[in-house]
């Protein structure tokens, strides 16, 4: 019991002493170490040192209200937050910290709300339309899928936003964009953990494009762009009576894009079409369609070509790492 009581008391002197011979930001950059370790009742310590040196810094308050929403303790964290909410200092992360905290007190109504106050302000942020979008969603409100787009055409190298957008129009009778919004994720977040799920929605969609004999005819967005698709992907739609496999995939994609930078792409830029383009120039484009269609189709056999092709696979891999995927201003076509 003694040793504990003498191991606290150092620990208490050394954060007192800290807190006393570190500036403002140094206390924040501490706290900020301890909450990349998941120490966030330490990062709690130190940041109300910090804000007991600087009351009204925001940041403090900012990062102080997320470590006490990881930490698990609601109450405080509204209640820091709601100190600054109204501020008009505060970025459009503060509001997205507190659109967290809103939704986990359940309270919607003032999330929402706050939402649509931060977006006034922020009328550029992805991951806020993203997160109103969701919120709404949770609500089953529909309308979730206009902050959706509007967070894709205006932050359009967010990636969550085309993340959700591709999932919801996977649930309607779209047949485009679910696949364009769904490849653009994964080139996006190539390692993240939804990207397993994107790759099998993919392979269903392109499943779900040729069902119909006449694909042109059965997509009902006439949007110029969606037209200009449709037709190019219409021509290849001989390939899938083998059915929808990687290879048939493949040969379908390979023979779109040759088209498109034939025709349609003098007139629509799309960002997606010429790294596809960029990846076929580089004999890359098999292991890329493996990469997205076979890992979902059959695993055992993807392993297979990958330990058959594993040059080309390193090669495929070394170039996706070399590149950040962003989608330009102004590609906007829905």
């Amino acid at each position: 019991m003694k040793k504990l009581f003498i191991g606290y008391f150092c620990c208490l002197l050394y954060f007192t002493t800290v807190a006393q011979t570190q500036t403002t930001p140094q206390l924040q950059e501490t706290a900020r170490s301890f909450i990349k370790q998941g120490d966030y009742a330490n990062a709690v310590l130190v940041l109300n040192r910090a804000k007991q040196q600087d009351p009204n810094n925001i940041q403090v308050t900012k990062d102080l209200a997320m470590s006490y929403y990881y930490q698990n303790d609601n109450s405080k964290a509204l209640e820091t937050v709601n100190t600054v909410i109204d501020n008009d200092g505060i970025d459009d992360q503060t509001f997205q910290i507190a659109g967290m905290i809103y939704r986990r007190a359940d309270m919607q109504k003032d999330a929402e709300k706050m939402y649509r106050k931060a977006l006034k302000k922020f009328p550029e942020s992805g991951p806020l339309y993203n997160e109103l979008g969701e919120l709404l969603w949770e609500q089953k409100n529909y309308d979730a899928i206009k902050q959706w787009e509007k967070g894709i055409e205006s932050d359009p190298s967010y990636s969550k936003n085309y993340y959700n957008a591709a999932k919801y129009y996977y649930l309607t009778p779209d047949k485009v964009w679910s696949l364009l919004y769904g490849e653009i994720f994964i080139n996006m977040e190539p390692l993240s953990n939804k990207t397993p799920e994107m790759k099998q929605v993919l392979l269903n969609g392109y499943k779900k494009l040729f069902a119909d004999a006449d694909v042109e005819k059965s997509i009902t967005d006439k949007t110029p762009f969606v037209k200009a698709y449709a037709k190019e992907i219409n021509e290849q739609s001989g390939i899938a009576t083998a059915g929808i496999n990687t290879e048939t995939l493949t040969m379908i994609r390979t023979r779109f894009i040759l088209n498109w930078f034939g025709n349609a792409d003098q007139k629509f830029k799309y960002r997606l079409f010429a790294y596809q383009q960029q990846l076929l120039r580089e004999g890359l484009f098999d292991a890329y369609n493996q990469w997205i269609f076979g890992s979902a189709q059959n695993l055992t056999a993807y392993q297979n070509w990958v330990n058959t092709n594993s040059k080309t696979y390193e090669e495929f891999l070394h170039f996706q790492k070399g590149r950040i995927f962003k989608i330009p201003a102004g590609e906007y076509y829905k």
